[in-house]
């Protein structure tokens, strides 16, 4: 089941930033924030050391809104004026794969539906019409 979806903004390098000034210009309740030093070591994603305090995931709540937001990972395109994707969050990894696959059909697969550190089922498209989608699958304990 789908759970909800919402906007999801990619920054360059100012993601902190934009956490502080959400928090204050739009009263939000900042619910967590995790950057890519965060991360557990992987020798298949190693983290450069001038990512490490880049924002992979923030979480804001703003009134009964959720707005997610990252820096982009060094090395990754980035347009300003394109960074407003939306995010697609779901309870389970079957309807995640569903989700994905309709999305991806016409489109462009960003990153493959794949197990991470903070979802079983997490993946990135561009679809056809060029909205970029985030599939999550939210366990209990992250909703």
């Amino acid at each position: 089941m789908i759970l909800g979806i919402n906007p999801y903004f990619i920054f360059n390098g100012h993601a902190k930033e934009a956490v502080a000034f959400y928090e204050k210009a739009l009263a939000a309740e900042v619910l967590g924030v995790m950057t890519f030093g965060d991360l557990p070591a992987d020798a298949d994603m190693l983290v450069p050391s001038d990512a490490k305090e880049r924002v992979m995931h923030a979480h804001l709540k703003i009134g009964e809104t959720d707005l997610m937001l990252s820096d982009n990972f060094p090395g990754q395109p980035y347009t300003e004026g394109t960074n407003v994707t939306v995010a697609v969050n779901l309870d389970n990894s079957v309807k995640a794969e569903e989700v994905y696959s309709s999305l991806v059909e016409g489109g462009k697969d960003i990153m493959p539906l794949q197990a991470t550190q903070f979802s079983p089922a997490y993946g990135q498209v561009i679809d056809k019409y060029g909205v970029t989608w985030h599939i999550s699958t939210q366990v209990p304990e992250n909703r």
